[in-house]
């Protein structure tokens, strides 16, 4: 449901510039969420329920973050935040300990977004769940393929915080395709009360994707960076001329192999609703890649038209991920071959939050 705060009386302008309640456990959460005030028009004149957004977090907030707290906010009459740093969803060599910790800076964006709750807990789980979701095939391709279990940590996370805020709507970044695409399937699947909504990805001016992991680059990484964003646009170029997933895939992998200090882990075409073959109309153009020792990953959507559209017959490329012994999945996206440079492995690293 979408709520019209237009017409909302100037009482909540003055709310919204409040600093946000900051509660770090789950008894001052509850606590916090009891004492919001309701919807601008009270129960006596009929109004319906307040509607509560919630948008999660892991710190370092950037403007991309800012973009979802005021969808958030134009959407809902309360707005709660989550900031954690999940440790379900690091593996081993992964970036947990170095990942940006920035709470009194995220705190002032909360503020000036007109966020009513942060929760900034130590902890959600005092000891790791023993029970938690799995993403099933959603998380053993793209990031799930090099990144094994990241996805199921993700899940139980979201899920936890979705029954301690008990929201009404979810806002997500489009960036993190996969981890919009595996919520939403969650909530479906596992009948969750809320809706989940996804928001544009926010872009510096040159093109490059917003991501808390930006700060790891030097000025020249990040010049090479611009790479990915530009096979992107390539992508889309083609598709809008009518090319087929062939053409749409060379023509983004001749920009990256054009560059320098990229590292690419893959770049493919999917389903935006499960992650599978695309064979017209609405497409996700994906890549990840290293810049240096930071992993990176953006996309964009596209629409195949059915005269480009994929044959059938066509042949799963050699490098496609295959599943594990006895599980079931979507047949493998169309999937370019991988650009391969001269700089050497690193470890792995998140992909930006």
């Amino acid at each position: 449901m979408i709520i019209d705060l237009s017409s909302a009386p100037e009482r909540d302008r003055d709310q919204r510039l409040r600093p946000p309640v900051v509660a770090r456990d789950r008894a001052s959460l509850h606590a916090a969420l009891a004492a919001l005030p309701p919807a601008a028009a009270g129960p006596a004149q009929g109004a319906p329920p307040s509607t509560r957004a919630v948008v999660m977090t892991m710190g370092a907030l950037h403007e991309g973050h800012a973009s979802l707290l005021r969808a958030a906010r134009a959407q809902a009459d309360q707005v709660v935040a989550t900031i954690y740093v999940n440790p379900l969803q690091f593996g081993a060599g992964e970036d947990l300990d170095r990942y940006p910790r920035t709470l009194e800076a995220d705190l002032a964006i909360c503020a000036r977004e007109g966020v009513d709750v942060v929760f900034a807990p130590t902890m959600v789980h005092e000891t790791p769940p023993l029970v938690r979701l799995s993403a099933g095939p959603l998380g053993e391709v793209l990031e799930g393929a090099s990144r094994p279990g990241h996805f199921d940590g993700m899940l139980t996370l979201v899920a936890t915080m979705l029954h301690l805020v008990r929201a009404d709507l979810a806002f997500f970044g489009r960036k993190d395709a996969q981890q919009l695409v595996c919520i939403r399937r969650m909530v479906a699947d596992l009948a969750f009360g809320v809706t989940v909504i996804g928001v544009e990805t926010v872009r510096e001016a040159d093109g490059l994707a917003r991501s808390s992991r930006n700060v790891y680059l030097s000025p020249g990484q990040r010049q090479d960076a611009l790479a990915l964003s530009g096979a992107l646009r390539a992508g889309q170029a083609a598709a809008a001329a009518g090319g087929a997933a062939p053409q749409v895939l060379a023509a983004a992998r001749d920009v990256l192999d054009a560059a320098t200090g990229v590292q690419v882990d893959y770049l493919t075409l999917a389903s935006p609703d499960d992650l599978g073959p695309v064979r017209a109309g609405p497409a996700l153009l994906l890549v990840a890649a290293r810049v240096g020792s930071t992993r990176l990953i953006d996309n964009v959507s596209l629409e195949l038209s059915a005269d480009a559209a994929v044959p059938a017959d066509a042949t799963v490329p050699a490098d496609a991920t295959v599943p594990a012994q006895g599980a079931e999945r979507p047949e493998p996206a169309h999937t370019a071959e991988p650009t391969r440079t001269a700089e050497p492995v690193l470890p792995a690293d998140r992909q930006g939050a």
